[in-house]
């Protein structure tokens, strides 16, 4: 799972050519290129035309690629069409209520697939109540789906509750998709922080998410990727942690035991996996060339 590096998910509007075209340097895991919240109903034939044209041109470096396409029951069989054959990596599916919609989905992008072209993959936008009950079935409903992502604007509108900068309200949101996620063996990204100017509440937001089991946090300005980063990236005390771990259970090994100690607590499978995780993910950040899988 860690081999899809999804720490920060950046937004960016698919009706904005200076932005599409300098995407790629703001270093986020993935860019979105948006045809849904940030384009108008009357600029969708123009945002796709963009965001076409910028898939096939820009250079958007480490950044993953994906689209964000409209709901099923607007715009997104017209989105599907024009975006897929220009090779996105993934396609970000809002508003999805049951395994039933990403079915409907993926024969969409099967049918607009160019012979000989990666399949596209997708991540789930879950913004509704029925969404978030469904969280587990929309999660297998196909290998497609790598992730599900939390979009609480929507949810707490659904529920009638009040945002708010600590977030009490989609406490039960946030540990539901990411159960469901986990269960799947999929990846859990969480609801963007949409104060650009609080970067201590960003922190303190990203900070919890992490602590939550999120994998990643989406975002809506650049200037939130190193924030988020600082949060997701393993410190090091985190990777002196995970070295003596594995340290230690080969040491156990050798000994002829499966289970060792480490500062008088006990490392046994599920700490020896955490360790390793840890130390993919420094890996894949670049904190150590090592490989421990």
């Amino acid at each position: 799972m860690l081999n899809d590096l999804r720490r920060s998910l950046l937004f960016i509007p698919g009706n904005s050519p200076s932005m599409l075209q300098n995407g790629g340097v703001f270093e986020a895991d993935s860019v979105i290129l948006d045809l849904e919240d940030a384009v108008a109903p009357g600029e969708k034939d123009a945002a796709r035309f963009l965001i076409a044209h910028s898939l096939r041109t820009v250079d958007y470096g480490q950044s993953e690629k994906m689209v964000r396409i409209n709901p099923l029951d607007t715009f997104a069989a017209a989105d599907i069409a024009a975006i897929v054959p220009c090779a996105p990596d993934a396609l970000l599916v809002p508003k999805v209520e049951s395994a039933e919609d990403i079915l409907k989905v993926v024969a969409m992008v099967e049918a607009a697939e160019q012979p000989g072209q990666k399949p596209v993959k997708l991540v789930a936008l879950l913004e509704t109540p029925r969404g978030i009950v469904e969280a587990y079935p929309i999660a297998k409903s196909h290998e497609r789906v790598v992730a599900l992502a939390l979009g609480a604007e929507d949810y707490t509108a659904g529920l009638g509750a009040t945002r708010t900068r600590e977030g009490q309200e989609i406490f039960t949101a946030r540990t539901l998709v990411i159960n469901a996620a986990a269960a799947a063996g999929i990846q859990s990204i969480d609801t963007p922080f949409t104060d650009a100017n609080d970067d201590e509440g960003l922190k303190a937001d990203t900070e919890l998410c992490r602590h939550l089991g999120f994998n990643g946090k989406l975002s809506i300005n650049p200037r939130q990727i190193d924030v988020i980063h600082g949060v997701f990236n393993p410190s090091s005390d985190d990777v002196d942690w995970a070295e003596q771990v594995l340290q230690a259970i080969r040491q156990a090994e050798a000994e002829g035991s499966g289970v060792a100690s480490l500062n008088g607590k006990m490392v046994d499978l599920p700490i020896v996996n955490r360790a390793k995780r840890t130390l993919e993910l420094a890996r894949l950040v670049g904190l150590t060339g090592r490989d421990e899988s």
